[in-house]
Parts: C-alpha cells; sequence; structure tokens
C-alpha cells in the first residue's frame, strides 16, 4: 500500500519506466534502469538501488506472453508542504499488464498543450505527466491516436506518449533532447541502426510546419517499436520503405 503523504502521490516527485517484456524477460531491462538512475541524479534523490528494482521487474510480467511492466519510484513520505525530508526514503513499485502490439499505423493531431523544453521534468520519465495527458485527451476528442507537442518555443517535441521522427528524402529526422524531449530507449536504438545502415539522421529543432513536408512519420517507444503514421490532420502519408525496415527490427 502507498500511504497518503507518499510524495509521489502528492506531488508527483518521483520517475517511472515502461518496458516491454516478453515470456517473462524483460530485453531493455538494464538501459532503463539506466535511464532512471540518470533520473535520479538529476533530480536529486538517493541513488537508485539497482538490485531492487531489477528484482521487482523479473518478478512482475507473466511467465509467458507480450507485457508491459510499469516500475515507479517515489521520494518516499514527506508529510505537507514542498520541502523533501532530510533522510529521503524512496518507494519502489512495479505492476505489469498483457500488452497486444498494435498493428495499426497512428493518426495524429497537432496539440495546443506544449512542453516546458526549460523544465528538466520534460526530459525525464517523471510521475508529473499531466501535459501529456492533457495533449493524449485532445487527440482522443478528436478521433486520432496521438498528439504531436510543440515546447513553448514552437518547435517539434515528441507525441503524447511517444518519440516522434519523420523523413525527409533521404534523411531521418527527429527533435533534438534540448527541445525538451524524453532520451528515448527506441528513439536511440533507431538513430543508431539508421546510422549503420548510413542513413543521415539528425537531431534538430524544427518548428510543427515542417511535417507538412515530411515524406513520412513515425512514433517510436518501448512497447510500440516503430509505429508508422497514416494521417497528422488532413495529411495522409502512404508506407515509406525505411519506416518498414525500422519497424521489422523493432517491433515486438
Amino acid at each position: 500500500m502507498i500511504p497518503l503523504d507518499d510524495r509521489g502521490l502528492l506531488l508527483g516527485d518521483g520517475l517511472f519506466e515502461t518496458m516491454l517484456a516478453l515470456d517473462g524477460a524483460i530485453p531493455m531491462l538494464e538501459a532503463h534502469l539506466d535511464r532512471m538512475a540518470a533520473g535520479c541524479a538529476a533530480l536529486g534523490l538517493p541513488a537508485l538501488d539497482r538490485d531492487a528494482a531489477r528484482a521487482l521487474c523479473l518478478a512482475a510480467p507473466p511467465p509467458t506472453g507480450r507485457a508491459a511492466v510499469r516500475l515507479a519510484l517515489t521520494a518516499g513520505s514527506g508529510g505537507r508542504g514542498l520541502d523533501r525530508p532530510v533522510e529521503i526514503a524512496p518507494r519502489l513499485r512495479t505492476t505489469a499488464a498483457l500488452s497486444a502490439p498494435i498493428e495499426t499505423p497512428a493518426t495524429l493531431i497537432l496539440a495546443k498543450t506544449r512542453r516546458n523544453e526549460g523544465s528538466p521534468a520534460s526530459r525525464l520519465k517523471t510521475l508529473a505527466y499531466l501535459d501529456n495527458v492533457l495533449a493524449r485527451a485532445e487527440a482522443t476528442a478528436a478521433g486520432a491516436d496521438e498528439a504531436v507537442m510543440l515546447n513553448n518555443a514552437g518547435h517539434l517535441a515528441c507525441a503524447a506518449a511517444a518519440n516522434l521522427f519523420w523523413i525527409e528524402g533521404d534523411r531521418l529526422l527527429t527533435p533534438a533532447l534540448a527541445c525538451g524531449v524524453l532520451a528515448g530507449i527506441t528513439r536511440a536504438r533507431v538513430l543508431s541502426a539508421a546510422r549503420s545502415w548510413e542513413v543521415e539522421a539528425l537531431e534538430i529543432a524544427a518548428d510543427g510546419a515542417r511535417l507538412a513536408d515530411a515524406d513520412a512519420i513515425f512514433l517510436t517507444n518501448s512497447l510500440i517499436g516503430v509505429r508508422p503514421v497514416s494521417r497528422l490532420g488532413e495529411r495522409i502519408f502512404a508506407p515509406h520503405p525505411l519506416t518498414e525496415r525500422l519497424r521489422g527490427v523493432f517491433s515486438s
């Protein structure tokens, strides 16, 4: 049970990771723990107990099938107010749920909700995810699957629950981390794979109008792998060979 004075519950003071489990194994577990450990350092939280976190994650998924494992770390109890206690006692919790692969392409809208690139939280998976919740709600209300979020400078950042990529000619592009972008694990793997294939892969700052000239758009995260986009607003996108090649490598 999580007590009512837990700082994750009261203030969103904490981090989470969502991982793909296949037949009880979590292939990218160590990369997720690396990112949570880096998040702890960035937020001034005690160092992650990797052994405890690893054990919880491996005990969570069912022995067969495809599942989503969520590891949450809170800053523990702290009484009322913003100040953390002198001695922080973090809490770790895991949940798991069956997660079928998504086979259909995504439809997108451009969200009104903005990403705050000036906040350290924009580059971390914190428990305070309300902007993402609101952006996804915009997409749902418009009958779309996902929402593209801009930052306060008007630059492309991400989708509500995914990293964003697009293709222009022979080049693969994605928003730079400085735009308020989570350092996605699948994002990094896609960039590495594309460069190993001698595809020019760039991390840039670009305004939302840039997507109007894209030949293709796709989304990435640990659960969806690579998900092509079929529509952004009124613009329709056909399947693209590079997207399909990446999808074959990173979709499980």
